[in-house]
């Protein structure tokens, strides 16, 4: 196994990462490589030589790790295990993996079954694994990453209450699957796509029903700007329950694509921006994911 760590990561406490070191080399051969600079990933896989690869962190350090596999044109060959260290860890909560017992997920890492999953690629070569979104939920993690490394996943809804008091909504325009669906008429509040359930570390279940393997994304586009309309749907989307309300779109999709004011992206908490253009197209079984054995 080829182990890779990311000292920037929200959570990589020495001891930690010597447990699950103990658990794996107990029954496999195991480098350790840490990632210090941006470009270190790309050297780093560029010795994995076949191995299963290991990525210690959380969904922002899985994002990278399948970005370069992506691009290398290894993701679909490529055996990729999680150990959730990082802040939110949303995919590994879709996926089955223990997010509180970091040696447990040692084990799955260690004896669980490699399946295909699907991947959101962008029309800007980036890749998604767990969900992307503009708007609100954007702006709302924009704010809370200086609050993260302090107070971790309570930094998501104190970036979301930040957020809640500045935005107005965007003017999009949202095409899925070549079919407009938002028009730019009226104001979008929040557009995300999820490839799993949940998101911001379990505090918004954006895609209830998402599953990462079926080759489809759950589109979201809300359209509740109104101060009392952006607390209602910010109280659905934490139940999951957003898709019945009348001012919320959902659908599932393999390809959207979003242009109008400029906004901020999310992708598995990693931000870019701003834009007026993006797209997303979901690549089915693009990679293979080390599940808990069913």
């Amino acid at each position: 196994m080829l182990v890779v760590t990311n000292e920037r990561a929200g959570r990589t406490e020495a001891d930690t990462i010597g447990a699950v070191l103990d658990v794996l080399r107990g029954g496999a051969d195991v480098e350790l490589a840490t990632c210090r600079a941006d470009d270190d990933m790309e050297r780093i896989l560029g010795r994995r030589d076949g191995r299963r690869l290991v990525v210690v962190g959380g969904d922002g350090s899985l994002h990278t790790a399948l970005g370069v596999l992506w691009r290398r044109g290894e993701a679909a060959g490529c055996e990729v295990a999680l150990i959730p260290l990082g802040t939110g860890n949303d995919f590994a909560r879709g996926t089955g993996i223990p997010v509180d017992d970091p040696a447990a997920a040692a084990r799955v890492a260690l004896a669980g079954t490699p399946r295909p999953m699907d991947l959101i690629v962008s029309g800007r070569d980036g890749v998604v694994v767990n969900a992307v979104h503009v708007g609100a939920g954007a702006e709302a993690a924009r704010r809370a990453l200086p609050l993260k490394r302090r107070l971790r996943i309570a930094a998501f809804p104190i970036g979301a209450v930040l957020a809640g008091f500045t935005t107005k909504g965007w003017r999009l325009r949202v095409r899925a699957d070549g079919r407009v669906v938002a028009r730019g008429r009226h104001r979008v509040l929040m557009a995300g796509l999820s490839n799993a359930p949940t998101i911001a570390g379990g505090t918004g279940r954006l895609g209830p029903d998402a599953d990462p393997a079926d080759g489809l994304a759950d589109l979201t586009v809300s359209f509740a700007v109104g101060p009392l309309a952006r607390a209602g749907y910010a109280l659905a989307l934490r139940r999951g329950d957003h898709p019945s309300r009348d001012d919320v779109l959902h659908l599932r999709a393999r390809e959207v694509h979003i242009t109008g004011d400029a906004f901020h992206v999310n992708a598995d908490g990693e931000l870019t921006g701003p834009f007026t253009e993006y797209s997303w197209r979901v690549v089915p079984a693009a990679w293979r994911f080390v599940a808990p054995p069913v």
